[in-house]
């Protein structure tokens, strides 16, 4: 890191943190006396709880360049925070045998981490992302280092210091206000790269500065897509460090709903952390809008998952859609982590805005009654599946009992959210949702769920016995049973499921969330050990030389590998893991809110 240099302050020679380097040697004592008063005064301030708003480290940065559509005066962080009950189950006391199974299970993950993190920096060091199978790698996300980055807080939360230091050095060298013609995705990039380095100075108490330093230099990259004339961002844009004109930004007319919902908690953090009101109040004007409109969409209490953000504060009205035209509502795809960050911002605010939880509250309701339905199954569990709602402007609402596995954290968030706003019923819920995604897991012979498949939707959520003939005719009402039980056989679908409409599995973290989110809400061992047979069956197909890769087709007893390995494998999926069998004291869900790439955020204390 540079920071043992012997006379060195701890700052950064070309950084805003740059002081005088060396000090004559009479001037020292006092300085050091003088700085030991500040330090205390500073640790004092950032972990008392008389101030729970603290601000973090004080920093305004100069403009990337001036604004075309400046706002007059910025929306004011909610200050202080309220009670808000708690989500995680008290400590139970272990057995030496139960403490010796856990410890192993933990063993095993890490040692799965260190394999692809061994092969990322052989490999792909600094790079984006690792290809598993042949080497090499890909640059998907302007070079800037994205599995580096994103993987950041898992080294530290799996107490691999070392490794820490080697990736923060190379942080240094990621520049990310100077690569020209990079097309940057707003969204992933937000939640990615700016999530991992707040995380990252979060759970180490802010000993590293360059990561408050390195957040605000692509923070001030990432702003400028707000500048548009009703400040509704541009998902993607084309970045320039010479060209003016390359940064002029539109509102999109085909924005996905999860971009326009989904950066509150990185923006959020880094006003909590910088004193900057201009990213938070950024991402409220957004929300703001999308409040002002959640009541009159084409499936009220819902926003579709593709939007018009051109006509966003504008007199054209967005509640009614154009008629006979079909709209998508679901918590899979396009639209997911929107919904996700409303409990969520919710609790890294404090409490203190309570129109998250109101949005919230809307929104579950519609979600119960429409897309929540129980599937069919052989051993008749009792079990949930979000599926989708196509919505036709004028007719019926149409049910698609699909299962995403981006749908799968929909568990987790239900539960939390039920624990947070004392709706108890919604934590049963909550349960039910993950255990559909476990049922899906363990309904494959490779036992990995797909990444999108179909089943049967029961009428009555409380009673659904099997019926053989009803599951014949999902699968095709058109064809004789004995064609249906050969589209059955070639694609292998376990009873109940009647279609696979995608077969892979990218190394996702969805499933594993929501098991670990509801073992710690509940502590029963059911959770910890549904996590278990996940982790088993994905390394049994995913393990390459290198590291871990995609697969083809979880339908088939030994799938195919597809070369590659996206940054949430290290990131997210292997971090769950490692949390489901953690002590319940690291990253604690009371401390902390995760962001949709399990980046942890600090709340307010």
């Amino acid at each position: 890191m540079g920071y043992k240099d012997k006379e060195d302050v701890r700052g950064y020679k070309d950084g805003f943190l740059s002081t005088v380097i060396r000090r004559s040697p009479e001037k020292k004592i006092v300085r050091g006396i003088g700085l030991t008063v500040f330090l205390v005064v500073f640790v004092f301030f950032f972990h008392s709880s008389f101030f729970p708003s603290k601000l973090e480290f004080n920093f305004v940065p100069i403009p990337i360049r001036p604004e075309r559509y400046p706002v007059s005066s910025n929306i004011p962080l909610p200050r202080g925070s309220k009670k808000i009950p708690k989500i995680q189950h008290a400590p139970v006391v272990e057995t030496l045998r139960e403490k010796r199974v856990r410890e192993q299970r933990l063993s095993e993950v890490r040692e799965a981490f260190l394999h692809a993190w061994g092969g990322y920096k052989k490999e792909a060091w600094a790079k984006d992302e690792l290809m598993p199978i042949n080497g090499g790698f890909k640059t998907p996300f302007c070079g800037w280092a994205a599995t580096l980055v994103d993987t950041l807080d898992t080294l530290w939360i799996m107490e691999l210091y070392d490794e820490f230091e080697l990736a923060l050095a190379e942080l240094k060298n990621v520049d990310f206000t100077h690569k020209e013609g990079c097309q940057i995705n707003l969204f992933e990039t937000t939640i990615r790269h700016l999530g991992g380095m707040l995380a990252a100075w979060d759970l180490t108490d802010g000993k590293y500065p360059i990561l408050v330093e390195k957040s605000v230099e692509l923070a001030e990259v990432l702003y400028t897509a707000f500048d548009t004339e009703n400040r509704m961002p541009t998902p993607h844009y084309t970045w320039s460090a010479t060209d003016p004109d390359a940064n002029d930004h539109l509102p999109s007319r085909s924005i996905v709903l999860a971009v326009l919902g989904s950066l509150t908690l990185e923006f959020t953090r880094l006003t909590q952390i910088t004193g900057n009101a201009k990213y938070y109040d950024a991402v409220q004007r957004v929300m703001n809008e999308l409040e002002k409109w959640q009541d009159v969409t084409g499936l009220p209490g819902m926003w579709p998952a593709m939007v018009d953000s051109s006509k966003i504060n504008q007199t054209i009205a967005l509640a009614s859609p154009y008629v006979g035209s079909r709209e998508l509502y679901t918590l899979g795809a396009l639209a997911d982590s929107t919904y996700e960050y409303l409990p969520k911002q919710f609790m890294i605010l404090g409490g203190k805005s309570p129109s998250y939880k109101i949005m919230y509250e809307k929104f579950i309701e519609v979600a119960k009654k429409e897309l929540f339905f129980r599937p069919m199954n052989i051993a008749d569990e009792d079990i949930l599946i979000s599926g989708a709602v196509n919505r036709v402007a004028g007719e019926a609402v149409e049910l698609n009992p699909e299962l995403q596995h981006l749908s799968c954290f929909t568990g987790g968030m239900v539960a939390i959210a039920g624990k947070i706003f004392n709706r108890p019923d919604e934590v049963k819920i909550g349960a039910k949702l993950a255990d559909g995604c476990v049922w899906a897991y363990k309904s494959t012979i490779s036992g990995i769920m797909p990444e999108t498949f179909t089943a049967v939707p029961c009428k009555d959520k409380t009673e659904c016995p099997w019926d053989t003939q009803k599951w014949l005719d999902a699968v095709d009402s058109t064809a004789d049973e004995e064609g249906v039980r050969y589209k059955i056989g070639y694609e292998k679908l376990a009873p109940g499921m009647t279609g696979i409409q995608d077969g892979r599995y990218l190394l996702r973290p969805e499933a594993i969330e929501s098991v670990f989110i509801l073992h710690r809400i509940t502590a029963d061992p059911y959770w910890a050990n549904a996590g278990w047979n996940m982790f088993k069956s994905i390394m049994a197909h995913t393990k390459t030389n290198l590291a871990h890769s995609a697969i083809d087709n979880v339908m088939d007893a030994m799938p195919k590998k597809v070369d590659e390995m996206e940054s949430f494998w290290l990131a997210e999926t292997l971090k769950y893991f490692y949390l489901l069998y953690s002590e319940p004291n690291v990253v604690n869900l009371d401390e902390y809110v995760l962001n949709t790439e399990a980046h942890p955020l600090r709340r307010p204390r």
